[in-house]
């Protein structure tokens, strides 16, 4: 009977100290240098930015997600999940009747404030470079409740990747200068970029400096001078390219030095989260197709 009663008293206090654990409060502080309460874990979950779409799924978290932006599109898993417009054009309504436990978006997006005074709890990330990715995976870890163990592994396995991406690049395909190209209106992605930083891993040099910024508007006279190796760039971009002023001359035209990505593929490319991995494993392939043993533009 004592031993029946010491058993329960046990289960008792096993409950009460889950209870308390459960309902501790977390403080985080978001890429807006706010402050976030979070007094449980999250079971409901607005994301409006792909990579953090990606990053909640990364997680093992995806079945929380009840909405997401117009941009996500990976995992499969999403795919039926409403969509709640853009970081520039949320739908606040929309967002609010979802009854989000946490809403997740870019410090870059609007509507964060409206929804802090309508009641919901925001989290604003935006990752720019590669320790960004495994900073905010971390916090994302810790406002779902999940073991920073488990998103320690995912960032080492990320990493791994884009290190055996790097390993697999010839050596003669090293050093070339490249062209990547994010935007037709002449933005391109520079040494300071998240990309930049993947090309700069897997051996190759980008003739934008860091200096411009990490996305920077350029003049085409610009690439003409710099006269790269291998250009990057997506399908729907690439259209016209040849035309613009000066173009004709660039080598890496002329010389069919340029690799076209797909729409998905450019995806993979431009987001700053899980698939990391996945983008240099098409940079790597790019360098390695278009750059091994192939003449380079002169000086």
């Amino acid at each position: 009977m004592l031993k029946g009663i010491t058993a329960m008293r046990r289960l008792t206090l096993v409950a009460l100290l889950g209870l308390s654990a459960f309902a501790q409060a977390v403080v985080l502080r978001d890429d807006r240098h706010v402050d976030v309460n979070i007094t449980k874990p999250p079971q409901r979950i607005v994301s409006l930015l792909p990579s953090l779409t990606e990053t909640v799924c990364a997680l093992g978290q995806c079945q929380k997600l009840v909405g997401v932006d117009r941009y996500s599109n990976w995992p499969e898993a999403i795919e039926k999940l409403p969509r709640m417009g853009g970081g520039l054009d949320p739908n606040i309504e929309s967002v609010v009747a979802a009854k989000p436990d946490l809403v997740l978006m870019a410090t870059s997006a609007r509507g964060a404030e409206r929804f802090t005074a309508l009641g919901l709890t925001v989290l604003a990330l935006e990752p720019r470079s590669h320790a960004d990715v495994q900073r905010v995976m971390r916090i994302v870890a810790q406002a779902l409740d999940v073991p920073l163990v488990e998103s320690d592994r995912v960032w080492r396995h990320i990493d791994a990747a884009v290190n055996a991406a790097a390993q697999s690049v010839p050596a003669l395909a090293k050093g070339q200068r490249v062209y990547f190209e994010v935007s037709s209106a002449l933005y391109g992605a520079s040494e300071s970029s998240f990309m930049g930083e993947t090309l700069q891993r897997l051996g190759a040099r980008n003739i934008l400096p860091g200096s411009l910024g990490p996305f920077p508007k350029i003049n085409p006279e610009f690439v003409v001078r710099a006269q790269p190796d291998l250009i990057m760039v997506s399908e729907s971009n690439f259209v016209g390219m040849d035309t613009r002023p000066g173009w004709q001359n660039l080598h890496a035209l002329r010389s069919q030095r340029v690799c076209v990505f797909k729409s998905a593929e450019s995806d993979v490319l431009v987001r700053p989260g899980p698939r990391m991995a996945e983008a240099a494993r098409l940079m790597a392939q790019c360098l390695t197709d278009k750059g091994a043993d192939k003449p380079r533009a002169p000086p």
